[in-house]
């Protein structure tokens, strides 16, 4: 394949639902925060979120979350108080994502074994 091929093969994996939907999810910690936004619990503070998430540290998880609500997937709800309370959610469209993400946990509990044979 030439090099214009490529590019031109680059860009429309770029335009895809896939890739789009990929965009969203990738990264270390950004499914595993909206699984955590899922549970009995749907809103959530910093600090109960950084206990659940165990080993990430404060900026990673301050970063994760400012992409998640720009990406349109959590809410972030800000009370003037001092000290500060911030508490986040799952907005309807981070809400419509979860059965995606429920498959892809299926499929990988259904599969993980293939590796050990």
């Amino acid at each position: 394949m030439n090099e214009e091929a490529v590019a031109i093969s680059c860009e429309l994996q770029e335009e895809t639902g896939f890739a789009y939907t990929l965009s969203l999810v990738s990264g270390k910690y950004k499914m595993i925060i909206l699984y955590s936004l899922t549970g009995a619990t749907p809103v959530v503070r910093f600090n109960e979120l950084k206990r659940r998430l165990g080993r990430i540290s404060f900026r990673t998880l301050s970063l994760t979350l400012k992409e998640l609500e720009s990406d349109g997937l959590i809410i972030r709800k800000e009370y003037p108080q001092i000290p500060p309370k911030v508490e986040y959610s799952l907005s309807e469209r981070g809400q419509s994502l979860i059965p995606v993400l429920d498959m892809m946990c299926e499929w990988g509990n259904v599969h993980s074994t293939d590796r050990l044979n």
